[in-house]
Formats: C-alpha cells, sequence, structure tokens
C-alpha cells in the first residue's frame, strides 16, 4: 500500500504518461489491481488531490489518477480555447484510458474533475461503470450560483478571465503560495487532512512560468460555474446521465453548500446523496474513508 504522505515526485506512485488524440502527452499515476479506478482532480488542485484516497482503494481496484490537460505533469499545449472546455477535456482523457488499454471503469471527481467525468458519462456511457462525484457540478447549482447573494463566492472565476491574472501571479512563487492558500484554506474545513506539505506540492506543481495560466484555461473556456450557468439560460437542458452514480456532499463547502444538491436529480437521475458533515470542499483529501466506500459499493 503506498504510503499516502509519500511526496508526489516519488517513483512509489507509479507514473506515467500517454498521448492522447491529439498527440499532447498526458501524466498518470497508477497503483493496485483490480477493476479500474479513474480519479480526476479539481483546481486548485492535480493528481495528488487523491494522495489519501488510492491508498484505500489499492487492495481492491487498479487506480490510475491522471492530470487533466494543462495541470501538473500532463502537457501545457497552447491551443485554442475550445481544447480546454468540458467536452475537450474529456475526450483528451478517453484517449489517454484508450492508450492505457482501460475499456471500462469507475469515475471519481470533484470540481473540475465531476465535470469532465460527468461529460466522459455523457458522450460514452459504455466505457463509465459507475460515478463517483464530490459535490459535482450541475445546471440546478448554477443556476443557484447566480443568484446576487451567493455570486461573490465565485469571485475567482472572473478573475481567472482577465490578462491580469496571469500578470500577477504567473511564474511567481510567492504569489502562486499566497494565491492558493486562499482556497485551501476558505474551502477546505478539516484542515489536518490536507495539511502543509500538501499545499507545498501544490505550490510546486503551479510555480513553473506558463502552468498557472494554463489551469484557468478551464475558466475562460467558459467550462466552470458560472459561464456555464449563463449559457445554459439560452439552451435546452441536456438529456440525463443514467449510469449509476455516488454523490458524497461537503456539508462545510462554501462555493458548493448543500443547497446546491438540489435539482441533481434531473442529471443524475439515480444517484445515490451522501451528505458528509464536517466537510468542506476538498473531499477526496477530507473524507478519504467515505470516498473510498462509496468506491467499493459500485465496484
Amino acid at each position: 500500500m503506498t504510503d499516502p504522505d509519500l511526496p508526489p515526485e516519488a517513483a512509489e506512485w507509479g507514473h506515467g504518461h500517454v498521448t492522447d488524440h491529439a498527440g499532447h502527452r498526458m501524466h498518470y499515476t497508477r497503483g493496485g489491481r483490480g477493476p479500474t479506478v479513474v480519479c480526476l482532480h479539481g483546481w486548485p488542485g492535480f493528481w495528488y488531490d487523491y494522495r489519501r484516497l488510492r491508498p484505500l482503494l489499492e487492495p481492491d481496484a487498479d487506480v490510475i489518477a491522471l492530470d487533466l490537460r494543462g495541470f501538473g505533469g500532463s502537457d501545457r499545449p497552447d491551443l485554442p480555447l475550445a481544447e480546454y472546455t468540458r467536452a475537450a477535456q474529456a475526450a483528451a482523457v478517453s484517449s489517454a484510458l484508450d492508450a492505457l488499454g482501460v475499456e471500462r471503469a469507475v469515475l471519481v471527481g470533484y470540481d473540475v474533475g465531476s465535470g469532465v467525468a460527468v461529460q466522459i458519462a455523457r458522450d460514452t456511457p459504455e466505457r463509465v461503470a459507475a460515478l463517483v462525484l464530490g459535490n459535482p457540478m450541475h445546471p440546478g447549482a448554477g443556476t443557484l450560483a447566480l443568484e446576487p447573494e451567493r455570486r461573490g463566492e465565485f469571485w475567482y472565476q472572473d478573475f481567472h478571465l482577465l490578462d491580469m491574472a496571469e500578470e500577477l501571479i504567473d511564474g511567481d512563487p510567492r504569489a502562486v503560495r499566497a494565491y492558493l492558500r486562499h482556497f485551501y484554506g476558505h474551502w477546505g474545513e478539516r484542515q489536518p487532512a490536507i495539511g502543509p506539505a500538501h499545499l507545498d506540492a501544490v505550490v510546486r506543481a503551479y510555480q513553473p512560468p506558463g502552468a498557472f495560466r494554463a489551469s484557468v484555461n478551464w475558466y475562460r473556456a467558459g467550462a466552470s460555474t458560472i459561464p456555464a450557468a449563463l449559457a445554459a439560460r439560452n439552451q435546452p437542458p441536456l438529456p440525463p446521465v443514467t449510469v449509476p452514480a455516488e454523490v458524497l456532499w461537503g456539508e462545510a463547502d462554501p462555493v458548493f453548500p448543500p443547497a446546491f444538491a438540489a435539482g441533481l436529480e434531473a442529471t443524475l437521475p439515480g444517484h445515490r446523496l451522501t451528505m458528509l458533515p464536517g466537510v468542506g470542499h476538498f473531499g477526496p483529501l477530507e473524507a478519504a474513508d467515505d470516498f473510498a466506500a462509496a468506491v467499493r459499493r459500485v465496484l
């Protein structure tokens, strides 16, 4: 069983790269044996979001934790923003799984990763055995996020659209640390489960020149909560995703509070919802045992 406190650079995590359908490298770590579980991280994060969950699953599953395009050890190609949308990220993940020989898997995701996981299940349901999601994005949550009394929590999504964001932060280790520390402090409830060493690892991943800029392409491509909610107002509702789904909701998440679970049945009609008291936004870190139990229920 892998030690969850190993730094992300440690060889014991089983690092590798594959090439996606567009010729760009995607980084992953892999360990364990059994049915395949694929873990998709959030922002601000990278595959290391799953350092506490992976060891719990290794006795029962083949666990792959990917870096999405533009994040962590994956390539940060200078592409049109259309190549960083939810659909484009889903296509890149699917092609990476093809390269890894994975035909079907349980997808685990939260934050950005939940949006990508749901998109994969929508595009290719036959390859998704089940979804395990933390505080997932969905149209009902987007509608609530647009309400004036809630809109302030999403200031960072507007900020990420500005050139000023990368001018102030990209490539500056001190600025990266100060900025990301805010989110881990404000969004995370169980701080000991996250820990200063984890923040150090995230800062190392985001501080190289171009790394922060690439990470906010998700927002600039219109894939995040607020732009997606604004666009959805003029579009017909999407059909439901019918694969089995376990949803775990951190009740102490200030950006996606429990009220945002309302309407989730329109997207995931067969989901099972578990509320997690005292858990914030970073579910796989803060409540790894709960996530492991949910994955085992669908293996």
